[in-house]
């Protein structure tokens, strides 16, 4: 199982903004902070906009933050919401054409698996990711001028 980049820099937006309160910030800004492609940003900041995990304010004063606090985020739902495809396997997916199939019991170890795969990540939020012991940190890293 990988996680898309999308869904990785979806996390990352998430983290950022968590860790900037209700302070408004820029998909510009972002970008830079992570060395990013700002086009990419934009792409998922407007679905994680349309999704209700962000609040985004156009104009010269505008930005975005947070829908929600960050408690209230999980990152299992995040992860279903965002990742486009979590077909592991061929036999997983809508066109498969293996011809073991109906034997072979691969999707069901590969369906299972996934299934505690996203359990696990449902048992935590996106405050769990940015614990307030490393905020300072954080901020610093991404903005260390």
């Amino acid at each position: 199982m990988q996680i898309t980049r999308y869904t990785d820099y979806s996390l990352r937006i998430l983290m950022y903004l968590a860790n900037k309160g209700d302070t408004l910030s820029t998909i510009k800004e972002i970008a830079q902070s992570y060395q990013i492609s700002r086009n990419h940003l934009m792409k998922i900041v407007q679905q994680l906009g349309n999704k209700g995990y962000l609040v985004t304010i156009r104009g010269k004063n505008g930005g975005l933050k947070l829908n929600a606090s960050p408690g209230d985020i999980n990152v299992g739902r995040l992860v279903r919401d965002i990742e486009q495809d979590l077909t592991l396997v061929e036999c997983m997916g809508s066109s498969n054409t293996c011809v073991i199939t109906p034997v072979c019991q691969l999707k069901a170890v590969f369906s299972e698996a996934l299934q505690a795969f996203l359990s696990k990540l449902d048992e935590y939020t996106l405050a769990d990711l940015v614990a307030l012991k490393h905020r300072a940190a954080f901020i610093q890293l991404l903005d260390p001028g």
